[in-house]
């Protein structure tokens, strides 16, 4: 039965007193980040709950070992990989399920966000049936906030975990929309949202500040914002800031001073948004075009302006001439070597 929006839950989700023993191998870790937006990472042995309830939405991921624990009346393992969605005022517990114990991540999203990201489009909370699964599209919507547990999130990159989060879990729960579905109908705010982005992408852009630019609130300035230029603002945001640092990388800069002066965090940061935007790390990056742009056998006119030769009588040549093999492979689409993080 799906839960109305409104309502206070009890926020009663702890450990049991002496379930985090320093030096007995149990830890745990969080990062609030603002709006009741909290991430925890943590490793038990063994026991590690007692039956609680919390007021948030729990969706985690099982890192390593068994985790085991009772959810809506039955008893439920997750393995690593899987993931666990836990309803608001669903009471659970927690224990390893094998003697190496286990480990796990998990990011708590409160019912009023959720609420809030799906206003006009969801006449409840959204309600999954399934307390394990491995849905794609909930795995992509937590795992930005799950990747760097250590570093607060941006209130834009929070903003769009919790729409992504929003849609992936109204997706697992049709019957809690209300049929009713928005399209790009702002493309002015969104441009003046994007045109912030361009210009201060190496600083922190705050959702306030996107808010009182555009007068939309920011939940449908990311829903307007997708629709119009694909992406959500705060991707748009970091593909800026790589833009720079590929910029100030080329230019001679540290991998740290590119990162500081594009607007991430530090180093690490800039370099995993990095690696999964281009597909290699910025250093492998730069060492190659580095290679090409000090190759003298790459600066050769003839592999743009080939000689051509005359052909035998039973040479056939394209209408558009020889071709050398760079050539043949930008007109097949082939990327060059040269080309590599591009995009």
């Amino acid at each position: 039965m799906n839960r109305a929006f409104d309502g206070g839950l009890e926020r009663s989700c702890r450990a049991r007193p002496g379930a985090v023993r320093p030096g007995g191998g149990d830890w745990v870790r969080q990062t609030a980040d603002g709006d009741g937006l909290l991430r925890l990472e943590a490793f038990f042995a063994g026991h590690a709950y007692d039956p609680h309830r919390h007021d948030t939405y729990a969706i985690g991921l099982t890192d390593g070992g068994v985790q085991c624990f009772t959810y809506r009346g039955a008893h439920r393992t997750s393995a690593p990989g899987t993931l666990m969605v836990l309803h608001p005022d669903e009471r659970h517990d927690g224990e390893a399920g094998a003697a190496a114990g286990f480990r796990y991540r998990m990011i708590y999203v409160p019912p009023h966000r959720i609420a809030v990201a799906l206003a006009g489009r969801a006449r409840a909370l959204p309600f999954a049936r399934a307390a394990l699964t491995r849905d794609r599209r909930l795995r992509r919507a937590v795992a930005p906030a799950l990747a760097d547990m250590a570093r607060p999130l941006e209130e834009l990159e929070a903003d769009q975990v919790t729409q992504e989060v929003a849609e992936a879990l109204l997706s697992l729960d049709p019957s809690a929309a209300t049929g009713r579905t928005r399209g790009a109908s702002c493309p002015a705010s969104v441009e003046r949202a994007r045109q912030i982005l361009d210009a201060h992408c190496d600083r922190v852009v705050t959702s306030a500040e996107l808010e009182a630019a555009t007068g939309l609130d920011r939940y449908t300035l990311a829903r307007q914002f997708r629709a119009m230029l694909g992406t959500s603002p705060y991707r748009y945001l970091t593909l800026r800031r790589l833009d720079r640092a590929r910029t100030a990388l080329l230019g001679g800069e540290s991998l740290a001073g590119a990162a500081c002066a594009a607007g991430f965090a530090d180093q690490s940061h800039m370099t995993r948004h990095f690696t999964r935007t281009v597909g290699i790390s910025p250093g492998r990056w730069l060492a190659l075009t580095n290679a090409t742009r000090h190759d003298p056998s790459l600066d050769d006119p003839s592999l743009d302006d080939p000689v051509v030769a005359t052909p035998s009588p039973h040479q056939r040549v394209p209408e558009h001439g020889p071709q050398t093999e760079n050539q043949e492979q930008r007109r097949q689409g082939q990327p060059l070597a040269h080309q590599i993080g591009d995009g």
